[in-house]
């Protein structure tokens, strides 16, 4: 079996907010990827989702935990050196574009950082990439302004696929855009991926989207991975509580289905992550709790076939 490209074990990442407030944006994350595989990552807004994407690329610190990359704990290795096999797209392509720089300025910077290219070479290869996603060579002389919000994710990824990177953490890509335009974006990205071989870890709202582009997906809620399997797996056997009611939401394309469909609703809001008690975190908005999830934090445990969860009940 070959080997994870990247791993994260027991990753934390929490904030001071005050006085003996933590705030446990992660809280012990364990997850693989295998080289040219995506990972989705789904859950609401405040779970922690983008603070473990941009723990992994290292903009944020870890607090604790470990994160291997191709066999090395990245933790301990200079930032520079990681930077160019792991790349990053941002959920808004319009605050992660420098506003004052060209479009090759912004997609060369990466490549001057790292010394890879120069004169011709490094034009020619700026040209190839804005051919690549979509885009066409003049473009590279215009500024982000000019340009749509499709358009701006375009560059945002000809930016990440500059250096040659092995990994790309995917911070929710598709939901500034239109819908008309997010169908393209990932289709984009699986058409990347099918050519050069990189692994995503995609985060994003829309459920189908996951679905369609991801081959395993973990749900996490309040800063820890709840559940997690093969896409397929998840979507048609979901065994956690909130896991089920995430799913049910999904609207399906049929009146008479979606009429006679029960939706499971989550009623409350999500509980605040700053100092959690050591109990189940999705307790108070489920219907099934029993008297262990008061006391006592449900172990991430493999089912068989590599289908995790965190449940008492499971």
């Amino acid at each position: 079996m070959a080997s994870p490209l990247i791993e994260v074990k027991n990753l934390k990442k929490y904030f001071n907010v005050g006085t003996h407030q933590t705030l446990k944006a992660v809280d012990e994350v364990n997850l693989q990827i295998k080289e040219g595989e995506t990972l989705g990552l789904v859950g609401e807004s405040g779970c922690g989702k983008s603070t473990l994407g941009r723990t992994i690329v290292r903009l944020y610190e870890p607090t604790d935990g470990e994160i291997i990359f191709d066999g090395q704990n990245i933790t301990k290795l200079n930032r520079k050196k990681f930077s160019k096999n792991v790349q990053m797209i941002f959920q808004d392509p319009y605050a992660s574009l420098d506003s004052r720089m060209t479009v090759s300025d912004i997609i060369g910077e990466g490549i001057d950082i790292h010394n890879l290219l120069k004169g011709n070479e490094r034009t020619e290869r700026i040209s190839h990439l804005l051919k690549t996603v979509g885009l066409l060579s003049e473009h590279g002389s215009r500024f982000p302004h000019e340009f749509s919000g499709g358009q701006r994710q375009r560059i945002g990824i000809a930016r990440a696929l500059a250096v040659e990177p092995k990994f790309i953490v995917c911070d929710e890509p598709i939901s500034a855009l239109d819908v008309s335009i997010q169908a393209q974006v990932v289709n984009l990205l699986m058409k990347l991926q099918k050519d050069l071989g990189i692994a995503y870890l995609f985060i994003a709202h829309d459920l189908s989207m996951v679905k369609h582009i991801s081959n395993n997906v973990a749900v996490m809620y309040l800063g820890k991975i709840v559940e997690m399997a093969d896409s397929r797996e998840l979507y048609e056997n979901p065994l956690h509580p909130y896991t089920k009611a995430l799913l049910s939401s999904i609207p399906i394309p049929d009146p008479k289905i979606e009429k006679n469909r029960k939706q499971i609703p989550l009623e409350k809001e999500i509980s605040s992550p700053i100092n959690p008690k050591d109990m189940c975190r999705f307790k108070e908005r489920c219907n099934c709790s029993i008297k262990k999830c008061e006391n006592e934090m449900p172990m991430f445990r493999d089912l068989g076939g590599k289908h995790m969860v965190a449940c008492h009940l499971v």
